[in-house]
């Protein structure tokens, strides 16, 4: 690659999440834009990602969309090995001539993913909120609450102290 900066544009669709097993990712529109620029040993890659994913909604498990709009930065060098510890620095081994940099954008968009994914407040499948509803265990306030009686013997040893 030559000295300097040069541009990549990406268009990526539910088969790349598909191809590389996402589990979580069951659709996608996104668009990311790889600014690389190659400076003697060293190369900046720069990702901006834009667009939607496909999730499946933890409450009622229909699909929802997502918007990502993630930015990722790394440094590129060549050394003896591979080595990927860092988030700021990728090492490759020096008789490397190309980056697959999939991998790169498929973490980058997992990892923008919520631990919770779920529909706003009455956008979840009705009739799946139904069911929900009808296994949801009663609250049961603090008067009728079961006490097993060894942790009242010990609450009784502790307010006795």
């Amino acid at each position: 690659m030559p000295i300097g900066t040069q541009e990549f544009e990406y268009h990526l669709g539910g088969d790349f999440f598909v191809n590389m097993e996402s589990l979580d990712i069951h659709g996608a529109d996104l668009d990311v834009k790889l600014f690389v620029t190659h400076k003697s040993d060293v190369y900046d890659l720069e990702f901006e990602i834009d667009g939607e994913i496909t999730l499946l909604c933890d409450r009622c498990l229909e699909e929802m969309q997502y918007e990502v709009a993630e930015d990722y930065h790394i440094v590129v060098k060549y050394g003896e090995e591979y080595c990927d510890d860092s988030d700021e620095v990728l090492i490759i081994p020096e008789n490397e001539n190309y980056l697959n940099v999939a991998k790169l954008i498929y973490d980058t968009v997992s990892l923008s993913i919520p631990m919770v994914h779920v529909h706003e407040e009455g956008e979840c499948n009705e009739m799946m909120s139904e069911e929900l509803r009808k296994h949801q265990a009663s609250e049961v306030s603090a008067d009728e609450e079961m006490i097993d009686p060894r942790w009242a013997k010990l609450k009784e040893l502790s307010e006795n102290n």
